[in-house]
């Protein structure tokens, strides 16, 4: 537990609250640590969910798939990201979705109807228990709007270049790393696998990047 508590200082779900309540806290809401092997499925779509689950290190999928099997990512959830709260806090029964682990995996699996429970004198640590959980939403509604922002672009380059110009704006450089392979970017963007190729290949030849598996550098042609 000791172990436990000292990593959780550093996450952002419990941030800003004293080290003596982190132990009470931790207790009030339920909270219990899980881990998943990648490809290992959180759950699946259909079924019902119960809990809220925090990111503790790691990395999830949220995945779309259709009737026939086409999958698409919607999101790919780092550390410090929570899950599951949509459903469980709205009058949906079951999740649409499916989240697998990307990685090896640790979050915590929270009872939901305490996680908004606060005490009966209104004590400051689950005060700012509630504040860090709509800061974690608000970045993951942000995250969400910026794919719309990539998707509804007409053609697989703009998609690619809307959402390569996103990245290297976010690390304020022209190279960087992106935490897809190259399947999982063609489902992320919604796009056929062999025309994202095809396309990068031809934004290469141009003079607009340059790419090595999961690297890129932005170049100035285009």
């Amino acid at each position: 537990m000791k172990t436990s508590l000292s990593f959780l200082r550093g996450s952002t779900l419990f941030g800003n609250i004293a080290e003596e309540s982190l132990s009470k806290l931790f207790s009030c809401i339920s909270a219990r640590k899980k881990n998943f092997e990648r490809d290992t499925f959180v759950f699946h779509t259909g079924e019902e969910i119960n809990f809220v689950y925090y990111i503790l290190s790691g990395s999830m999928h949220i995945i779309y798939e259709d009737f026939w099997g086409n999958r698409s990512i919607i999101e790919t959830m780092q550390k410090d990201t929570l899950f599951g709260e949509a459903y469980v806090f709205s009058s949906m029964e079951n999740y649409l979705v499916s989240v697998i682990a990307a990685e090896n995996s640790t979050v915590l699996e929270i009872d939901p109807a305490k996680l908004f429970e606060t005490c009966p004198n209104g004590c400051q640590c689950h005060m700012q228990l509630i504040r860090n959980v709509l800061h974690i939403v608000s970045e993951k509604i942000v995250r969400l709007t910026e794919k719309l922002g990539h998707v509804v672009r007409r053609t697989t380059r703009e998609k690619l270049l809307s959402y390569l110009s996103a990245q290297a704006y976010r690390v304020k450089s022209n190279s960087f790393y992106i935490p897809y392979s190259r399947q999982q970017l063609a489902d992320y963007l919604c796009v056929d696998r062999s025309a994202l190729s095809h396309e990068l290949s031809r934004m290469e030849k141009q003079g607009i990047l340059r790419y090595h598996k999961n690297y890129f550098e932005l170049l100035e042609g285009q």
